[in-house]
């Protein structure tokens, strides 16, 4: 088994560490944070992922996996240096190479065997030819030092499992070496290995994360149609689904994707397009699909209520997805704010987002309105105007139709995740509206005329 050091400890480097210790290898994992270092040292993942805590313990007392802010030491002696660190979109979209820079330098710096830097981290087309060049250019000792390509495909709320049992791993060299020595660190989790030179691995990145932005953007496109002509954007997909040259996965219409991936990749490969003369179209709509569906709930709501001045307004799910404490291009980030510009009484709930919300938003007055983080999906629902759901997590969808009528002041539900059934919520009689699909007891009208009284006119 090979020494291996991995820079960065956050979803692909600490996620790619502890895989590489499980099939045997023995890893140092680098980060410049002595608390965070401490922390895992311990046994506490700095990140919520599942099962990662559990096989870093585990790890770390078979001797497999340990954590240092010694770079020196770490890239030293090691056969393989990972680079997992952060590539932050700039604000013109391009990507922010910086990180990968310093960890290079340090790396050519600190090297005395033989070794082959592998980068993990996303970087646009051509990034790697530029790392190989830049260590070489600082390398202080008399070695061998080349660059690979290898992308992660993982996703958060299952990157362990995407890790242990991915569909396939990609290798981008450009030497016999580099993808012998690559494929033999592979071996041991025995899986489909694609072999192709380093411009190829990284634009298989850009190219299979935008093409999944690209259909949920698309699905999102023909929900808000559906909605204007009377179709339920649920049974187109699912009559989708059955053409194999479609598929099943991310038909699923929302309010727009979120994450580290997909809103920076979509960006990165418009930057990287329009910087060599070409517009990727497709990419640019992608893109803008996804801004304008973030807010869609907030403008129905907002064309359906006078003001959300001084009503109590709960939110439920921060994170950008299930199973994340991920809270980066998150739905949640978008509305927030213009709730409480609005003046809004804001009472948040999410099962493991709301310490890292608070760090943005403290609880307590922030501008107009206030924010309160509430422990159940039931405090928050106790008594509000209306209702917001941002994220599909499970506690939130075992939220019954009955509970919205039986809590809140006002029933009135606008759901992103089209969590709920149309017919569940018009018989619950909740005023519910989702994506793509026909709303439920519009403006409460069927319940006015239930107890007798006739709505007003304005």
């Amino acid at each position: 088994m090979l020494k291996i050091a991995v820079a960065g400890t956050g979803y692909v480097g600490l996620v790619a560490g502890v895989g590489f210790a499980e099939i045997g290898h023995r890893v140092l994992c680098v980060d410049i944070d002595e608390t965070k270092v401490e922390m895992m040292q311990s046994g506490i993942s700095p990140i919520y992922e599942k099962d990662l805590e559990e096989l870093m313990q585990k790890n770390y007392a078979a001797g497999r996996i340990n954590y240092t802010t010694d770079y020196e030491a770490a890239y030293k002696e090691a056969d393989a240096v990972f680079i997992g660190v952060g590539t932050p979109e700039n604000e013109d979209g391009s990507a922010n190479l910086s990180y990968i820079a310093t960890v290079a330098r340090q790396i050519a710096e600190n090297v005395e065997k033989d070794c082959l830097i592998v980068v993990k981290s996303t970087v646009p087309v051509g990034t790697n030819d530029k790392v190989e060049q830049f260590i070489n250019d600082f390398l202080v000792n008399d070695v061998r030092v080349e660059v690979a390509s290898n992308p992660e495909f993982l996703a958060q709320g299952s990157a362990v499992h995407d890790t242990l049992y991915a569909k396939r791993i990609i290798i981008g060299t450009e030497s016999e070496w580099a993808e012998n020595l690559l494929k033999k660190i592979y071996e041991p989790f025995n899986l489909p290995i694609v072999a192709v030179n380093r411009r190829s691995a990284e634009m298989i990145k850009y190219a299979s994360n935008d093409f999944l932005a690209l259909k949920i953007s698309y699905m999102n496109d023909i929900a808000n149609l559906c909605e204007l002509v009377g179709a339920d954007v649920q049974d187109v997909a699912q009559g989708m689904s059955f053409d194999d040259r479609i598929g099943s996965k991310f038909l699923n219409a929302g309010i727009g994707y979120g994450g580290s991936c997909f809103p920076k990749d979509t960006k990165a490969l418009d930057y990287l397009a329009t910087q060599n003369g070409y517009e990727l179209k497709t990419i640019k709509a992608a893109i803008d699909v996804n801004k304008d569906q973030k807010t869609l709930l907030y403008k129905k709501a907002s064309n359906r209520l006078i003001t959300f001045n001084g009503l109590k307004v709960a939110v439920l799910g921060l994170t950008f997805k299930p199973g994340t404490d991920d809270l980066r291009e998150a739905p949640s980030l978008e509305n927030v704010p213009l709730l409480l510009a609005q003046g809004a009484d804001i009472y948040a709930f999410d099962p493991v987002g709301k310490e890292n919300f608070a760090k943005l938003y403290p609880e307590g007055t922030n501008g107009k309105g206030t924010i309160n983080y509430v422990e159940n999906a039931e405090e928050a629902l106790k008594d509000a105007n209306v209702c917001f759901i941002f994220t599909e997590w499970g506690n939130i969808k075992a939220v019954r139709p009955k509970v919205f009528k039986e809590l809140m002041r006002t029933p009135l539900v606008y759901d992103g995740r089209n969590i709920h059934g149309i017919d569940a919520m018009e018989q619950a009689g909740v005023e519910y509206y989702s994506i793509g699909r026909a709303p439920a007891n519009r403006g409460g009208l069927k319940e006015l005329k239930k107890s007798g009284l006739q709505a007003a006119r304005f």
